[in-house]
């Protein structure tokens, strides 16, 4: 009988760690996936001034009922990836809690630094938010003005993504700075 008692100590200790990895898991989802509501993302209240832009363009409101929030540009979809950017947000949670960002005025004076870091990623991303929603192999050129259909036509084979010419698409272009 004394034998039977370890193997089960064995498999309630790996059971415990089990359920403990599943809860974990569980919390740690929930964490990510309240940390992608736009309403997490604006409750600073600097990022306001990016929700109230981002109300004003097609990517809050269309006629097709699309609507993109701050997760959908600004956190990828694969998970290591996805890691790399809330840990880099965690940035932004920081300057607001020193005050580095914490007024209107603060935050407007660091908008040009702040939107070209943005932009460098997506550049060196090849645009890989925006490609979860636009895709050149799903454009239908015909539909598009003469010019959009020009430029994307050649866009690839130029080196060129979204970014390089859409910056300001969802929020308003900042003044580059007087050198």
């Amino acid at each position: 009988m004394l034998m039977n008692k370890k193997p089960k100590k064995k498999y309630v200790k790996f059971f415990l760690i089990f359920i403990l990895g599943v809860i974990a898991t569980g919390l740690f989802n929930t964490g990510l996936h309240y940390t992608n509501q736009t309403e997490f993302c604006t409750s600073c209240h600097t990022m306001q001034t990016n929700l109230e832009e981002l109300k004003e363009t097609v990517h809050w409101k269309s006629a097709s009922g699309v609507h993109a929030g701050c997760a959908d540009c600004h956190v990828p979809k694969a998970f290591f990836p996805k890691m790399y950017a809330k840990i880099y947000a965690a940035k932004d949670v920081y300057h607001e809690i020193i005050g580095t960002i914490d007024t209107k005025e603060k935050y407007e004076a660091r908008r040009w630094e702040m939107a070209n870091r943005v932009w460098k990623k997506m550049k060196e991303t090849d645009s890989r938010e925006c490609r979860s929603c636009h895709s050149f192999d799903h454009m239908d050129f015909s539909e598009q003005e003469k010019i959009a259909r020009k430029k994307h036509g050649k866009a690839t084979d130029r080196g060129k993504t979204c970014i390089d010419c859409h910056k300001g698409i969802a929020h308003e272009l900042p003044d580059e700075p007087a050198e």
